[in-house]
This record gives C-alpha cells, sequence and structure tokens, in this order.
C-alpha cells in the first residue's frame, strides 16, 4: 500500500493537488464560519465533519482509483449513459422534494443528487460517444447524434427542475465542440435559432426561474423576494473591502441574512471575511485548476483522454464563472454550487473523482511532441 501512494504521488500534477486541497481546506473552514451561528446545540458543526469525512474518504478513494488507466471508462461509458438515465428517472418517480425541486435520493441518512454524479457521467459518455465519431465530425448533419445523446439526460434534469445542472451539460458539450473544431458558421446559426426560440423558452420556463431573471437585470424588482439573495449576496461581498472581517467575524453570514451561505452563496461568505485579499487567492487557485486541466489536456495520450480533460475543465470553468457571478450580482442566480468549497456530499464527490480522473490522465503515457 506505501509503495503505491509513493508511485501515486511521483506521478501526480503537485501543482493541481495542492491547489484543489487549498480549495477544499478553505471551503471548510467557510462551511464552520457560515453554520456555527445558525444551528444550535450538538449539531453545530454536522456539516464540517461531514464535509471533511467525505474529503478524506474521497481523497483515500481517488489516490485507489490512481492503480488504474483511465482507458477502461471508454468501454464502460455505454452502461454508464443507461444507468445514468435510470438514476434521474429515479428521482422523478421517488426522489425527495425541497426547495421547490424534486433533485435528491434519501439513502439512509444521506441524500444524494444524482443529477451532480450525472455531470461526471456525462463527460465520460461524451468523450468515449464522440471519440468513437471523430473522423466523421464534420457536417452540422453529423453532430444531430451527438445533440441527440446529450438531450436526453439534459430534458430529464430539466424536469426535475434542474436549470443549473442542464447548463452544465450544454458547457462540457460546447467545450467538446470546440475542441473538435466545430465550425463558426454553424455557431451563429444555433445562436440565431436560440435567439428566435426565446419567447418559447420563456414561456417553458417555471415563475420562479422567470423571477430569477428579471431580478437579474434589475436586483430591486423584488428586495424581499426572488432579489433578497443577490442583494445580500453583494452587501457581504462588498463589506469585505480589501482584507475583509476575519473568519467567524461576518455579519450578514454570522446573523442569517445571507441565505443558502454554506452551499450556492459560500463565495459571498468567503468575499465578507477574508476580503479582497482573500477572494483573489481562491481565485487564483481555481486558474490554477484551469490551466492545468487545460495543458493535462494538450499532452493525453489519446484523444478520448483530451476529450475527457476538456470535458472536466468545461464543467470546472461553467460552476466557476456561474457561481461567482451569481454571487456577485452579474449573472442569474441558477444554483450551482462553487467547486470543492460549496457544501454538498454529491457535488464534492463528484468533482474530486473529476480531478483524480485529470490526475489519471497526466499520470500515463502523453503524446510525444517533435516541436
Amino acid at each position: 500500500m506505501l509503495s503505491s501512494v509513493k508511485k501515486y504521488l511521483k506521478n501526480t500534477d503537485k501543482m493541481l493537488l495542492i491547489s484543489v486541497l487549498c480549495l477544499i481546506f478553505i471551503g471548510i473552514l467557510l462551511i464552520a464560519s457560515a453554520t456555527h451561528a445558525n444551528i444550535p446545540g450538538p449539531r453545530r458543526y454536522s456539516f464540517v465533519v461531514r464535509q471533511t469525512v467525505f474529503a478524506v474518504i474521497n481523497l483515500a478513494l481517488g489516490t485507489y482509483l490512481m492503480r488504474f488507466d483511465y482507458r477502461i471508462l471508454k468501454h464502460l461509458a455505454r452502461p454508464l449513459y443507461i444507468f445514468n438515465l435510470v438514476m434521474l428517472l429515479a428521482v422523478m418517480f421517488f426522489g425527495k422534494s425541497a426547495l421547490g425541486a424534486q433533485r435528491w435520493l434519501q439513502i439512509g441518512p444521506i441524500s444524494l443528487q444524482p443529477s451532480e454524479f450525472s455531470k461526471a457521467i456525462m463527460i465520460i459518455a461524451q468523450a468515449a460517444f464522440v471519440e468513437r465519431r471523430l473522423p466523421k465530425l464534420g457536417s452540422f448533419r453529423s453532430w444531430l447524434s451527438v445533440f441527440g445523446y446529450v438531450f436526453v439526460p439534459f430534458a430529464l434534469v430539466m424536469r426535475q427542475p434542474d436549470l443549473g445542472t442542464s447548463l452544465v451539460f450544454l458547457a462540457i458539450l460546447l467545450g467538446i465542440m470546440v475542441l473538435c473544431g466545430f465550425r463558426i458558421r454553424y455557431f451563429l446559426i444555433m445562436g440565431g435559432l436560440g435567439l428566435a426560440s426565446a419567447p418559447l423558452v420563456w414561456r417553458m420556463l417555471h415563475e420562479y426561474q422567470r423571477n430569477r431573471i428579471r431580478v437579474f437585470l434589475n436586483p430591486g424588482l423584488e428586495p424581499y423576494g426572488s432579489g433578497y439573495h443577490v442583494i445580500q449576496s453583494m452587501i457581504a461581498i462588498g463589506s469585505g473591502l480589501f482584507f475583509g472581517r476575519g473568519l467567524f467575524g461576518g455579519t450578514q453570514s454570522q446573523l442569517n441574512f445571507l441565505p443558502e451561505n454554506h452551499t450556492d452563496f459560500i463565495f459571498a461568505v468567503a468575499g465578507e471575511e477574508f476580503g479582497f485579499v482573500g477572494v483573489t487567492l481562491i481565485l487564483i487557485l481555481y486558474f490554477i485548476i484551469i490551466y492545468r486541466g487545460i495543458s493535462i489536456a494538450m499532452h493525453a495520450a489519446d484523444d478520448f483522454g483530451t476529450l475527457l480533460a476538456v470535458g472536466i475543465v468545461s464543467m470546472f470553468t461553467f460552476h466557476i464563472l456561474v457561481n461567482v457571478g451569481m454571487t456577485s450580482g452579474v449573472m442569474p442566480v441558477t444554483g450551482v454550487p462553487l467547486p470543492f468549497m460549496s457544501y454538498g456530499v454529491s457535488s464534492l464527490t463528484t468533482n474530486m473523482l473529476m480531478v483524480t480522473l485529470l490526475l489519471n490522465i497526466h499520470a500515463h503515457p502523453q503524446k510525444l511532441r517533435f516541436m
């Protein structure tokens, strides 16, 4: 066991791993700060304990999974895709509802969100599906099967409804399309069709989703309703100034003005308590993860590895941009968690497994370079 750990550390992208571990540690500190004053009794640090335990479990699981070649996933892609559809259908019929959405499956004391694991499965499934069709992908028609492959789970997640996760599927697909040389004129045509269908899409949205868009355009429209989250988040970030109020010192989060402060709006807690300096450090750590992910994609041993890495980078990039954007008031609220920092067993597990996959791609033989 010790020798396998040493081999794992020797072949690991240490910059990527250290950045991820730093973000997890910062996230645990912020979860402790965000929840300790709002939960009475012995359960005060229950979120911290659970997040820490699953971080350790996932780190051990990742170390074990490094023993396997990532290319075996190519043969498991189809069964994983089918399993994904079964999970999403199970949520429709047996899922637990909360905050107006039916997204969770209750397994004993743990609530799992299958749509979070669905992101990882769709990265693997899309990579394998596209890799088999690479020689044929040229015309717009050749991409229709890929769009159909993504549309089925996309529609099931939208049915929950979970707009944020369904948009992640599209972000992963977009990254793969750019990588595979999808033509600019096709993007322009699809963009035009999207704009033309905007009124239809607007009518298909739930009322709370429409309110989020209205509030994004004018946060003061419902200051005690749909706009409350955004207004309190911007107040929290702004009050942190340059050096922040200090850990456990934020008023918006400690006095429970900031809703969902340990999950979707944890970046606002970071802004209030760590200030501009702390938030800049966090964003630098995320930049390192994206940069190393792109580098791993460029040097992967095969097309499947490149597609996997690009899918993972696309997912992380979308999560970071949307979460930071919505907490800062420059994007609509979509309920997308901040990777490695937001509380959530399903989200943390998915993100750590995807980092393990990046490390696995990096650890295996790379393409020969002659330039």
